[in-house]
């Protein structure tokens, strides 16, 4: 099997390949999870540092628009106030 990661030894890589295929279903499913949720606050996060002053909504439809892209959001949420 070819390296995924450069900066993993194959040994360590073939070993954390070995125990995901292991992982039960609802594992892989919390992982994925944990990890949007952190993605979807780091973003929310650098909304606030770029816009101080917008309030909980502003931020929602900041993110929203981040996610689905401008057109989808206005269909979802309106036009941006």
């Amino acid at each position: 099997m070819n390296a995924l990661f450069s900066d993993t030894h194959p040994t360590v890589e073939a070993l954390q390949i070995q125990l995901i295929r292991r992982m039960p279903a609802w594992k892989k499913l919390a992982i994925v999870n944990d990890l949007n949720e952190t993605v979807r606050t780091l973003a929310i996060s650098g909304i606030k540092q770029r816009h101080p002053a917008a309030t909980p909504g502003e931020v929602r439809r900041m993110l929203a628009e981040l996610i689905l892209g401008e057109d989808l959001a206005r269909k979802v949420y309106g036009y941006a106030k």
